[in-house]
């Protein structure tokens, strides 16, 4: 190729008109994130951001759990973990507690982190059903660290290079979301993001292709922009409104509708791990800050009315409550395109999941990391967004197949809203998944899965649903050197736990700037 021909083939390659501006619509968690995050990674582009919110306009704000990619956004956006424990009152999360889920009285753990070490290509989890078939009844969280971390409310940093898989394990936090909000948008401002404080009256539109140009201001002002990233929450004002993109309904699958959050004062001293309880017609989330502990009553309005679920989360508060209750309408489901055209959804905006595996910020998070390698041009070529698009759809169905097992797995026989939920039929996603672990013990991998093997063993065992039988490769190992081998993890994981510090004492040297 000659020189003129190379520099022919670098030109067809450049972006011949470049995004200048991004416009941002809604603050909230969702909003500053996407602001920090998007100035951050685009810095080298030099567009500008701008942030359109009203102060005016409450937001959801009970997005209080993570999980461990949570701490991924924060070296993204340069934000120290201490600076985010200090300023929004965050505790550690090592994973989520199932009370009541398989039967009243029955509780389980769903950790952030791996069971056990496999040997000679055999996965943990089948020596641990060979001896168990063998009369062995030791749990499956014994030989896991982050299980054993929460269970003894222990704080241990994880290392980046464990000896084996017995010391891999993660943790995420649960923080005060209005005061995570606030912390981004100091940052996104020192980082020259520009923040509009006004109602959005009207959407325009180009008249030829459709793609939004601007919104008028109650002030009468008028706001540009090339690329608009929707975080508007539940009113999906540019996707929804403005695109008219349908909303795919799953409430067939996932039939809880409502929510009612309080937060009340703390009574004890909690442990690292949130609580999901199993109710009547839902389930309660209690979550641990160093200020409050945030509750909640998740529910279908079809087996109880609000006052009821209301009440019951009223009777369950451990403290005094420190607000009003919040009373919040969702529909299970997500927008049928979360790219159309030059409109970008985010958060509640582009669709929900309720936060029983507290996936809400980290679908924000996501969706704001598959952006980035599909950074369009002002023509926002529709082939970006259908990859885009695909990739966010496959992510929501990802998890749905997820909590759809949190439901079936239940043993309440006789209760109408459980009965209901352990016969609504599998998509053929979970089916699937079902199918190679109740025949062979086997996960089914698949793209775009946030929950890995790991996370779904801890449902499987939670729920008692083990397989027909042990893999036979694990016949590989007698009986007396399994055993052996597995007393030998316990004691591994009791000497590591010894260099664990309780979860308060090293929350007290994070707020004294001593951590």
């Amino acid at each position: 190729m000659t020189g003129g021909e190379g520099s022919l083939g670098e030109a067809k390659t450049q972006m011949r008109d470049p995004i200048r501006s991004i416009v941002i619509v809604g603050g909230g968690t969702a909003g500053w994130m996407a602001a920090t995050f998007l100035a951050r990674r685009l810095a080298h582009l030099r567009l500008s951001i701008t942030v359109v919110e009203s102060s005016a306009i409450g937001t959801i704000g009970v997005g209080e759990a993570t999980v461990p990619a949570i701490r991924d956004f924060f070296a993204a956006i340069d934000l120290g973990e201490a600076d985010v424990l200090r300023e929004t009152e965050a505790t550690i999360k090592y994973g989520i507690r199932f009370a009541d889920w398989k039967a009243r009285g029955h509780d389980f753990f769903h950790p952030f982190g791996l069971y056990g070490v496999g040997a000679h290509g055999v996965a943990f989890h089948h020596y641990w059903l060979k001896l168990r078939a063998a009369g062995d009844t030791t749990p499956l969280g014994t030989y896991c660290l982050a299980t054993q971390l929460a269970e003894r409310g222990l704080f241990l940093p994880p290392v980046d290079r464990p000896a084996n898989d017995l010391g891999v394990f993660n943790f995420a936090v649960h923080f005060d979301a209005s005061k995570f909000a606030a912390l981004l948008k100091r940052l996104a401002l020192a980082n020259k993001v520009a923040h509009i404080d006004a109602r959005i009256t009207d959407v325009a539109r180009h008249g030829e292709d459709g793609r939004v140009t601007a919104v008028t201001l109650d002030s009468g002002a008028r706001v540009e922009g090339d690329l608009w990233i929707d975080c508007s929450g539940f009113r999906s004002l540019l996707l929804g409104d403005a695109l008219d993109v349908p909303f795919v309904d799953w409430r067939h699958w996932l039939p809880c509708d409502r929510a009612v959050a309080i937060p009340c004062t703390a009574a004890q001293v909690h442990r690292p791990f949130t609580t999901a309880t199993a109710t009547e017609a839902g389930w309660r989330w209690h979550i641990p800050l160093r200020h409050r502990v945030g509750n909640g009553h998740v529910y279908c309005s079809d087996f109880i009315d609000d006052a009821d679920a209301e009440d019951g989360l009223l009777a369950a508060l451990e403290g005094e409550a420190l607000a009003e209750p919040n009373r919040i309408r969702f529909t299970a489901g997500h927008r049928a395109r979360f790219w159309e055209r030059n409109v970008i959804g985010l958060g509640l905006s582009s669709g929900f999941l309720e936060p029983l595996e507290s996936t809400s910020i980290t679908l924000i998070q996501s969706g704001l990391e598959r952006l980035i390698p599909l950074f369009p041009d002002r023509a926002c070529d529709p082939r970006l967004a259908a990859t885009y698009n695909n990739q966010s759809v496959l992510e929501f169905e990802r998890i749905r197949d997820f909590l759809m097992l949190h439901y079936s797995g239940n043993q309440r026989i006789g209760e109408p809203f459980w009965d209901h939920v352990r016969a609504i039929p599998p998509t053929d996603g979970l089916r699937a998944k079902l199918d190679a672990w109740r025949a062979a013990g086997e996960f089914v991998r698949r793209e775009w899965d946030t929950f890995q093997d790991a996370s779904w063993l801890s449902m499987y065992a939670g729920f008692d649903d083990l397989p027909a039988r042990y893999s036979p490769l694990a016949d590989h190992v007698a009986d007396a050197d399994l055993r052996d081998s597995l007393t030998r993890m316990r004691a591994a994981i009791d000497g590591t736990l010894a260099h664990a510090e309780p979860h308060a004492a090293f929350l007290a040297r994070v707020h004294a700037g001593v951590a």
